[in-house]
């Protein structure tokens, strides 16, 4: 009984240490799994979490302006000024500094920004100028290539300030203005320009004028038709019309040209032209740009019946300016004084052409022959007039200034009695 006891009391003891050592292996595990295998092994495949960096401290505001330091600065005196802070106290107080709407203020550009440049205008903050602003042909230029930095120039504010106190500016407005003063003034000369030729479309071309846009129409350009070979030339103008309430600008090219032409021409000029054009009345005839009217009643002294069996439009003619008209521009042509014997202009053109210069000159001879036959015969009857004159002026048989119009009177007195 003893042995079978101590027996029992070793099998326990055996039983709890195995007990506790199981218990020991798996403390860590949570007590829902304390026996579970698959928790086990889940905690041994789980990642080692790293251990952290120590972190680097950021550099206070202090440590800063400690960097920055540069060390003591010098005193400021005024011994060597020539005013107070009292006067640059009174100085400010009296300085205005409204900035307005439609103001001009000078101001200098100081950094080019995204779709404009930063300009400097002496305000509170600086003010912006955008882009299309900088110049009254804007498309296609860079700010950089219009305006140089550091430069002082006039500016037109054209906005109120916004939450930031920023105002915007325009150069563009300023050159507009002043381009129409110059083209009013110019249109009250009547006086002939150059302008460049930079777009053409259907009914003519554009050019530019003191940087403003003027259309040039096609009926009003010599000597070439508005094509894209036009684009770039440098051509005289004048101006047609002019408004600046509408904003439109149209001008001429064949004024200017014609002015030219017509302040070298007179009556009686032998000039080389091209027919152009075929009318009932009669033939247009080109003129060194100008559009010259040969008359149906001016190409012969003997009757057209038919004016296509004469002229056809390109062929190149001879005659004579018989008129102009210098302000719209329009000459009257002959050859009809060109003919050596009547009708030769039907009969034999070439020869006409020919002889032109020789039948030009006696024709030019005859007319100042004319001319003098003219005055010669007005002359005798001024002193025709004067001689009678004379005799009215003599005394009458009583000493009295003869009446001329005694006999009329009693003649008159007669017929009423």
């Amino acid at each position: 009984m003893k042995f079978c006891a101590a027996l029992q009391l070793l099998i326990a003891i055996g039983s709890a240490n195995a007990f506790s050592t199981r218990f020991a292996s798996t403390r860590t595990l949570k007590p829902t799994h304390l026996f579970s295998e698959t928790a086990v092994a889940e905690e041994a495949e789980a990642p080692v979490e790293e251990e952290e960096k120590p972190k680097v401290p950021q550099p206070t505001r202090f440590d800063r302006l400690k960097k920055n330091y540069k060390g003591m600065r010098k005193a400021v005196t005024t011994e060597n000024l020539s005013f107070s802070y009292e006067d640059f106290d009174l100085a400010v107080q009296a300085t205005e500094y409204a900035f307005n709407r439609n103001d001009i203020v000078k101001g200098t550009v100081v950094q080019y920004d995204k779709g404009g440049c930063i300009v400097d205008i002496g305000a509170k903050a600086s003010a912006f100028l955008p882009t299309l602003e900088a110049s009254l042909q804007p498309e296609g230029s860079q700010i950089e290539n219009m305006l140089d930095l550091d430069t002082e120039m006039e500016f037109q504010i054209i906005s109120e300030e916004d939450e930031n106190g920023q105002l915007m500016v325009s150069i563009k407005r300023i050159q507009y203005r002043k381009a129409w003063e110059t083209i009013v003034a110019k249109q009250a000369e009547d006086e002939v320009f150059e302008a460049e030729v930079v777009a053409v479309n259907r009914g003519g071309a554009i050019c530019l004028v003191e940087g403003l846009r003027a259309f040039l129409p096609g009926s009003h350009l010599t000597g070439q038709l508005p094509t894209e070979d036009l684009i770039g030339q440098t051509l005289p103008f004048k101006f047609l019309e002019v408004n600046q309430e509408a904003n439109k600008l149209v001008v001429s090219n064949r004024r200017a040209v014609v002015e030219q032409q017509m302040s070298n021409l007179s009556r009686g000029d032998l000039i080389d032209g091209t027919v152009k054009a075929l009318k009932p009345y009669g033939a247009f005839v080109e003129v060194g740009g100008m559009s010259g009217l040969l008359h149906i009643s001016q190409i012969s002294y003997d009757r057209i019946s038919n004016l296509e069996d004469v002229f056809q439009p390109g062929d190149k003619v001879k005659c004579m300016i018989i008129d102009h008209d210098k302000v719209n521009g329009r000459i009257a042509l002959s050859t009809k004084t060109l003919e050596p014997e009547p009708g030769f202009m039907l009969k034999d053109p070439a020869k006409v052409y020919e002889l032109a210069e020789e039948t030009a000159a006696k024709y030019h001879a005859k007319m100042e022959a004319q001319r003098r036959s003219r005055e010669e015969t007005a002359k005798d009857i001024v002193l025709g007039l004067s001689d009678s004159l004379d005799d009215l002026s003599g005394d009458g048989e009583d000493g009295e200034a003869a009446d001329p119009l005694a006999d009329v009177s009693d003649s008159l007195d007669s017929l009423l009695s």
